[in-house]
């Protein structure tokens, strides 16, 4: 019996387990508690019967024109700025951003085979979708951060948003772009036609200390709570979460954040947004209760990703191999008298791996002296390292250890 856990590498080096044997422990029950918090999470959407909306999307002639006319002052308006000054108190940092947060609707296209039967067989039926989320102004001229999965759904295969609205403080809304996202970040950079806004002033999440004042402002369950605000300290930094196979390093905080928070900012005591609100505990981890455990980009992170976004439209120097896998489990090495490792089901075509000489069948071990047994930790080394970056692969084909160097290509979407 086959027992490969039948891993494939996108084009992003993105893998999705379509099968995986139960191996669950503490650790693997922690990250399985882990969710985003969109109200763009189809579980919570409100459903329709409208037909779809037309996509808001951008011709080639637009984005060149909008790369062209994109200053250098505009994307500096982004940067993180350092964390300084008289303290505010809450209202004051409350009046300041508040704003700039604003309200993010998406509407997605929903197809379903549950409903509808015709003469014995199931119809699939399709419905319009609602999910709602936050965002944050950075330019006056009408450029959003948000969450990545706020405006692209991957869970229901959804995809991108066919039509997203952007609900203003001044509860004016607008039709908007996606100028570019990147669900391995989850954000994403939105732009409306609107001029004289107010946009946030970033701070500098590397100055944030344990302990540290922070506040929440976002729209939890949809906008009939629109412009809440919550409060409480930074729980902890640099935490290493792995949520839907992804990788973040991101803030802890115990303020308080929901299913419609997502994309909105966390404030320090300058009125500087130094994270962007994207995930939180569940309700339950084992049989403990679980209270105020949240995580946010920090914003040091964030604002070298929104230059690119708005810039390039993707996030650059990110690495791919070119590879299609599967995992060698130690059953299966038993079985088949094959090394542990990371076993290679397809080398795309003019990729780094293929220049290099990998091949199919080739089996990978180790990645720069460390030993690699599975994707998820082959997909973990590659990204310690940027496009362009050489790294020494060893490998086994045919039985015998090879090595070869692979300069890695960058993804460019």
């Amino acid at each position: 019996m086959n027992e490969f856990n039948n891993i494939n590498l996108d084009d992003n080096n993105n893998y999705s387990k379509k099968t995986r044997k139960n191996t669950f422990g503490k650790v693997t029950a922690f990250l399985m508690a882990m969710v985003m918090v969109s109200g763009g999470s189809i579980a919570v959407y409100r459903q329709f019967t409208e037909s779809p909306v037309s996509a808001v999307t951008e011709t080639e002639e637009q984005v060149s024109d909008r790369k062209s006319s994109l200053s250098a002052e505009t994307v500096s308006l982004i940067n993180t700025g350092n964390n300084s000054g008289t303290a505010l108190t809450t209202e004051e940092v409350v009046q300041k951003v508040l704003p700039s947060v604003v309200g993010v609707e998406s509407e997605f296209t929903v197809t379903s085979n549950n409903n509808g039967y015709y003469y014995g067989f199931g119809m699939p039926t399709t419905s319009v979708a609602t999910g709602t989320g936050t965002g944050v102004v950075i330019t006056e001229d009408g450029y959003i951060v948000t969450n990545a999965h706020v405006i692209y759904d991957s869970e229901y295969g959804a995809g991108l948003s066919e039509k997203i609205t952007v609900h203003m403080s001044d509860d004016n809304s607008y039709d908007a772009e996606v100028i570019g996202y990147d669900t391995d970040c989850d954000l994403a950079v939105l732009k409306i036609d609107a001029t004289g806004l107010t946009s946030a002033e970033f701070g500098d999440s590397d100055s944030l200390m344990l302990g540290e004042s922070v506040i929440a402002i976002g729209n939890p369950l949809g906008f009939d709570l629109k412009n809440t605000v919550t409060s409480g300290i930074v729980s902890g930094l640099n935490r290493n979460i792995t949520i839907n196979d992804k990788a973040m390093n991101l803030i802890q905080t115990d303020t308080a954040i929901n299913s419609g928070n997502s994309g909105g900012p966390l404030i320090n005591k300058y009125g500087q947004v130094i994270g962007i609100n994207s995930s939180k505990m569940s309700a339950s981890y084992g049989e403990a209760s679980i209270e105020g455990i949240g995580f946010a980009i920090p914003s040091n992170e964030t604002s070298k990703i929104i230059d690119d976004l708005m810039s390039y439209g993707y996030v650059t120097g990110k690495p791919q191999l070119g590879i299609s896998c599967q995992d060698v489990t130690e059953n299966v090495s038993r079985m088949y008298n094959m090394p542990v490792g990371v076993y290679i089901t397809e080398v795309s075509a003019g990729s780094a791996s293929e220049k290099a000489g990998l091949q199919s069948g080739d089996i990978i071990t180790a990645v720069d002296g460390m030993e690699v047994s599975t994707a998820e930790e082959l997909n973990a080394q590659k990204n310690t390292h940027s496009a362009g970056d050489t790294i020494t692969v060893t490998y086994v084909r045919n039985g015998n250890e090879k090595t070869t160097e692979i300069t890695l290509d960058e993804i460019k979407k």
